[in-house]
């Protein structure tokens, strides 16, 4: 496979927090008793897909009868999970926030950030949609920025050359690392959103609403079209340099911004040193990553960077690259730097 953006995984480090800071995952949280113990998983519904293939998978092979559980509430309900110390691996479809990191911090959680694959959040609309095959960002903000509550009701407010039909909206709840995310890329605020918009944690809901009614359009992370591709059509994003649309070849030439991103699972430290079959388990997932996340519909890291979290797993410090904040524009020889000099 040629070079990608996405291989500034091979520089991959993490920062630290507070507790912990220099702590290896080797000496960090309390003692507990060496015993394989349930792994609870959950968090984004956009990783989830991920997630759930490799649990059945390990499930299916481990042969310590310990179930590993996967459900999803949203990035956010989750980190309230995870930072209470509820659950032992939150799925993320953005970096964590500073108010999650602080409450994990006043909580003891400290955590591993564990990359573990590529996405094209996607704009979708329904098929009998024959106007629109493209989106401006400006756009998009002026259909979901808080301001067009009750405003922005037909297509035609958008863009005058479209019809005045009705603009009915599907996207993800409050919850949502997506919702955070696009809101944050698109709006300029995370969280920043109109709320006149039938709204669901659960992607596939969001999907089955687009493809039930030739008025809508939606968003959300690009395995769910990817399963979909029959029922929805999905819209080119155009942010001043020309529309692109969410491929495989745009997300990996670093073209389709500023939708694409990461997927996240952050691992209990603690939980990981404590429980042995977390540490089976963590690596079951590092090991078979690749294929799962090329069979679910999002983008792949190269094995070899796989290989390299696997390492980095074992050995790092705990905490995160990212700061709190989701990153939209960088180049990929930015975010090299950037890890390179963390």
């Amino acid at each position: 496979m040629s070079p990608t953006p996405i291989n500034w995984l091979k520089t991959f480090k993490v920062a630290s927090f507070g507790i912990c800071s220099t702590v290896l995952l080797s000496a960090c949280g309390s003692s507990q008793s060496q015993q394989n113990q349930p792994i609870k998983i959950d968090g984004s519904s956009t990783v989830y897909p991920i997630t759930e293939k490799i649990v059945e998978q390990f499930n299916a092979e481990n042969t310590k009868n310990v179930d590993v559980t996967a459900n999803f509430s949203g990035t956010g309900g989750g980190f309230q999970k995870f930072c209470a110390g509820e659950t032992d691996i939150n799925n993320a479809s953005r970096p964590i926030s500073r108010s999650e990191m602080e409450t994990c911090k006043q909580n003891n959680i400290a955590y591993i950030e564990l990359p573990v694959a590529f996405d094209g959040l996607t704009v979708v609309v329904n098929p009998q949609n024959t106007w629109a095959s493209e989106i401006t960002v400006e756009e998009l903000k002026k259909i979901w920025e808080p301001g067009a509550q009750q405003k922005i009701t037909k297509w035609n407010q958008v863009r005058s050359s479209w019809p005045d039909r009705p603009l009915v909206l599907f996207g993800p709840g409050t919850d949502s690392g997506t919702y955070d995310y696009f809101t944050e890329a698109i709006v300029g605020k995370a969280g920043a959103s109109r709320s006149d918009y039938t709204a669901s944690e659960d992607d596939e809901i969001l999907a089955q609403g687009v493809s039930g009614n030739p008025n809508t359009l939606g968003y959300f992370g690009y395995a769910y079209y990817d399963k979909n591709q029959d029922k929805l059509k999905p819209l080119a994003v155009d942010n001043g340099s020309g529309a692109v649309m969410p491929s495989e070849e745009n997300l990996r030439q670093n073209q389709y911004r500023p939708l694409a991103r990461p997927l996240f699972i952050y691992v209990n430290a603690a939980a990981a040193r404590d429980n042995p079959l977390m540490t089976d388990f963590i690596d079951y997932y590092l090991r078979n990553a690749e294929g799962a996340v090329s069979s679910v519909g999002y983008i792949p890291f190269e094995e070899d960077d796989y290989s390299l979290l696997f390492r980095n797993f074992h050995k790092t410090k705990v905490g995160t690259a990212f700061g709190g904040e989701s990153e939209f524009t960088m180049t990929i020889d930015e975010v090299l730097t950037k890890f390179t000099e963390w």
